[in-house]
């Protein structure tokens, strides 16, 4: 039994100050259910990441159907830090899979602006290991800056060897008219900006913002006629861990739930990594950008910034990554991450794209990471 995305919504990424999270989710559903022809889901997977602690509000299932005139379906919240989007797309495809839900909904959604500052830090922060890492002080930024100098050391990768990933999300988020960031970084303008946690500088780490994306879930044989898209199908998704805090892993620099993710989401739908037309990867950090290179299959271990430098992860070229700007120039609404990439990968392989389509794209692998790959969630999508 295929499952198939048959509808995809999202919203503007940015500051969305006079906006509530129900009316994000909202607008985020409605899209993709006129998307979908107005298909009417049986069930309601929300994943959110930050909302008991940002917007003082938890129980996210039942406050979204009702807001969107859903009341009375199966609804919750699926929470796995910066893979809470594709976390609750899985749930939603082995609910249709399983042939218990013929049509699920799958929201992403994250309200960052109801809160500013150390308080949004200390939101963001209980996705580490809160006896051993944040209670010390380490923040997700602050740890992806150590696992950048040891990849640095490790390596002897040069110091501004990361830049290409930025470039290209930036020059990728012009075409994107969603993105948070629609201008691309003049020449030598990596090189001169300023450090956030030495040597991860402000164009290595995507900004925190609000949105939401949604996606409907059916088989293809219950599309009704008149929804005009043509639907994607679902060829392989899977879920791997491995521990959350940093210093139990044999190596910090292998991202190995990534590593397993890819393989088994690759397996399931019978394709090999190297016949993937693009990657949608986690650039929350540039470094992540490159480990997740290198964990699916793509780079060589320590080599993952090399592809960025020669242009490899462009629009044109060998594995386009970041398609429409990525996590670092859209922005990044954590929980909701992981539904839009989804829903841009699945623009890609309508050829919806625009100026950034990849050409002739009909297989895309589509990744989100929970920390450091704590959580990896992986699907592979296919056109039909």
């Amino acid at each position: 039994m295929d499952v198939v995305i048959a509808g995809i919504g999202q919203t503007s990424v940015g500051e969305h100050w006079h906006v509530s999270l129900r009316e994000l989710a909202f607008q985020a559903i409605e899209a993709a259910r006129v998307d979908a022809g107005g298909l009417l889901p049986q069930a309601l997977f929300v994943g959110n990441m930050l909302a008991p602690k940002v917007s003082g509000q938890a129980h996210l299932g039942v406050l979204i159907a009702d807001f969107a005139g859903l009341r009375g379906i199966e609804a919750y919240t699926i929470e796995a830090a910066g893979a809470s989007g594709g976390a609750a797309l899985r749930a939603g495809y082995l609910a249709v899979k399983s042939g218990f839900v013929d049509v699920a909904l799958v929201v992403g959604v994250e309200k960052l602006t109801d809160k500013v500052g150390p308080e949004v830090e200390s939101a963001i922060a209980t996705s580490l290991d809160s006896d051993y890492e944040a209670v010390q002080g380490v923040t997700p930024l602050a740890q992806a800056a150590m696992i950048m100098r040891r990849y640095f050391y490790e390596y002897e990768v040069p110091q501004n060897a990361l830049a290409g990933f930025p470039v290209t999300a930036h020059a990728n988020g012009v075409g994107n008219s969603h993105a948070m960031f629609r201008k691309a970084l003049k020449p030598g303008l990596y090189e001169r900006v300023g450090m956030l946690s030495e040597p991860l500088n402000m164009f290595d780490a995507a900004p925190d913002a609000d949105g939401a994306a949604a996606v409907l879930l059916t088989r293809a044989e219950l599309i009704p006629p008149d929804a005009s898209p043509t639907p994607v199908r679902i060829a392989g998704s899977s879920i791997a861990t491995d521990t959350l805090s940093l210093h139990d892993r044999p190596d910090p620099l292998d991202f190995r739930a990534a590593r397993i993710s890819v393989g088994q989401a690759c397996h399931q739908a019978g394709i090999v990594i190297g016949e993937m037309d693009f990657f949608e990867l986690c650039d929350i950090y540039s470094v992540y950008a490159a480990l997740s290179l290198e964990a699916a299959g793509l780079a060589e271990r320590g080599q993952g910034w090399v592809l960025a430098e020669e242009g490899q992860i462009s629009l044109k070229g060998r594995i386009p990554i970041s398609t429409l700007g990525g996590v670092k120039a859209r922005g990044n609404p954590w929980g909701a991450t992981g539904v839009y990439q989804v829903v841009e990968a699945v623009q890609q392989l309508r050829g919806e794209a625009g100026v950034n389509q990849v050409p002739a794209a009909e297989k895309a692998l589509v990744q989100c990471l929970g920390g450091p790959a704590s959580t990896a969630v992986t699907h592979v999508l296919t056109a039909l």
